[in-house]
């Protein structure tokens, strides 16, 4: 197992420089970053491309929506580039709050979507002259669209790989299974090593088994926030805000995702409560009602036991790379405590 961290652009340069110099330094092997209807994480990659030497750098996400195939396909060319072979390309669906309310696109056949969005990117890093027909996407454009005028372009530069990494964000059982088909990692989000195996075994094991052989194992990247001390377990409640937010206030009732997520789990009392409580306007108790048991089992917050327990049960149950979110007092110091405990 590898271990990762989110970073996120500050409002000073050199000293999110400084931070991701300091996160490889310690031994962090992948830096993500993504975006919601934040500052795009396009600019942020580049950056950490300049100011870092080893560390793979990835997007964690970027919105299928947001961009056309070829963009996608373009923007992982000039960051691979950049950063000299060292790229991620992740993908992922987000949801319709944030695509139709911020980007005012459609969300519709996120799974096709995906499928097609790979195949292109990867026929555009091999040169080929991209030709694509399918359901969502048509390249060039068919006649009787547009002017008539698109014929069909390979891109003019020349790759550094033929083969940039995909790792696709995904929750349900079909997209997961299609994760596990055709991408090279899995960007699970809110995973719960304890019990990710009743909710996604099945659905592994079905994309797993149409798997194309030239495919490399499939990557798992979760984890949580750090912490480590004798009286540090009072900042896991830290995590309870973000989590009532996608648990409670991400989509609509009856489309979240997450909350989906969070009834597999177990609690579909409280994730109804959760929703009622955040969609109501009181998020103080949304936040209350997150299970404390959940919190706790995606944390690597407490003493160093507890977070070597932790450390174990995501390798157990199948993570690759960790991911770490330092929140505690010492800072990076406690990354670079674990890096040899991962390792």
């Amino acid at each position: 197992m590898k271990l990762g961290a989110m970073v996120g652009m500050r409002d000073d340069p050199d000293a999110f420089a400084a931070h991701a110099k300091r996160l490889e330094d310690v031994g962090v092997e992948y830096l993500w970053t993504g975006e919601a209807y934040t500052a795009d994480a396009v600019s942020t990659m580049g950056f950490l491309a300049a100011v870092t030497k080893k560390a793979q750098i990835g997007s964690s996400i970027l919105p299928l929506y947001s961009r056309t195939p070829a963009l996608l396909a373009m923007t992982a060319v000039g960051i691979d580039k950049l950063s000299r072979g060292r790229f991620i390309l992740g993908l992922g669906a987000s949801g319709p709050q944030v695509i139709e309310g911020f980007h005012g696109v459609p969300y519709d056949a996120p799974l096709a979507r995906t499928r097609e969005i790979i195949e292109i990117c990867r026929s555009v890093w091999r040169r080929d002259r991209l030709v694509h027909e399918g359901a969502n996407y048509q390249v060039p454009l068919p006649e009787g669209k547009g002017t008539g005028l698109g014929k069909a372009l390979k891109i003019m530069d020349h790759p550094v790989r033929e083969r940039i990494p995909i790792y696709v964000a995904s929750l349900g059982p079909k997209n997961v299974e299609m994760t596990a088909e055709l991408a090279e990692g899995w960007l699970p989000l809110h995973y719960w090593p304890d019990r990710a195996h009743e909710l996604w075994r099945s659905s592994l094991e079905a994309g797993k088994a149409k798997r194309a052989a030239d495919l490399p194992p499939l990557q798992i990247v979760a984890g949580g926030s750090l912490a480590i001390g004798s009286d540090v377990e009072h900042l896991r409640d830290r995590d309870r805000p973000m989590l009532a937010l996608y648990y409670g206030g991400m989509g609509a009732r009856g489309k979240n995702f997450y909350n989906d997520v969070l009834k597999r789990y177990g609690y579909e009392k409280e994730a109804e409560q959760i929703q009622e409580a955040y969609l109501g306007g009181d998020r103080k108790q949304a936040a209350a009602l997150v299970p404390a048991e959940l919190v706790a089992g995606m944390s690597l917050v407490g003493d160093a036991g507890y977070v070597k327990d932790r450390i174990e049960a995501y390798r157990d149950s199948g993570v690759t790379v960790l991911n770490v979110q330092p929140i505690g007092p010492n800072g990076l110091q406690d990354v670079e405590t674990i890096a040899g405990w991962v390792a």
